[in-house]
């Protein structure tokens, strides 16, 4: 049985905020030639999709299509680097990781599959609230530049606020995992384990 890696789709998206993405923009021509070479590149993949069968051609089109769909979101960020486009991009990670991830799910079957989907979901929630974080932490500083004292500390609070929103929407996330491994357990046993992730992750 395949353990969902979901510590490697949160890694997988954690570099597209890094200071040189925003440096500079590539050219008109980079731009249409990167869409062509991405259009052909997913073809082939697709292609060789064909030879597969059941689950595993479903991985390989997610793949696919994952693949493309974060070239296309990284291109968009290098043609037009800002923070919205940077934060597209990494969405766009985090939904093809989900994405493939929830069809290597359908390898398993009962509770062990109920606990790989709420994995991967959770992965993909913390990567996007994390990048949205980051979003909103970059667009706050970008306003208060050069600005007074306090319009710089307003970004920084806009700044708090973005990532304590981000931690209660991953520390949800958690939970919702925490509570579908209990589905394993019934009577007393189950209640103890619901008590214990409600306890661990403080949800109402």
């Amino acid at each position: 049985m395949n353990k969902l890696p979901t510590n490697a789709i949160v890694l997988a998206i954690g570099f597209a905020f890094s200071a040189g993405a925003m440096a500079q923009s590539i050219s008109k021509d980079d731009y249409q030639a990167g869409k062509d070479k991405i259009a052909a590149e997913y073809k082939s993949a697709r292609a060789a999709c064909a030879s597969l069968s059941g689950n595993s051609s479903d991985i390989c089109v997610a793949e696919a299509k994952g693949t493309e769909k974060v070239a296309m979101a990284d291109l968009e960020a290098s043609y037009k680097p800002t923070s919205k486009t940077l934060y597209q991009a990494r969405v766009a990670k985090a939904e093809a990781a989900l994405a493939v991830a929830k069809e290597r799910c359908d390898d398993m079957a009962g509770n062990a599959k109920d606990v790989c989907v709420k994995e991967a979901k959770a992965a993909a929630t913390s990567a996007k609230a994390d990048a949205k974080a980051q979003m909103k932490t970059s667009e706050a500083n970008a306003t208060a530049s050069g600005k007074s004292a306090d319009a710089r500390n307003e970004a920084n609070e806009k700044a708090a606020g973005a990532r304590n929103d981000a931690n209660a929407e991953k520390l949800e996330a958690q939970y919702g995992v925490a509570k579908e491994k209990c589905d394993v357990y019934a009577g007393g046993a189950k209640d103890y384990c619901l008590e214990r992730a409600k306890a661990r992750f403080g949800s109402s």
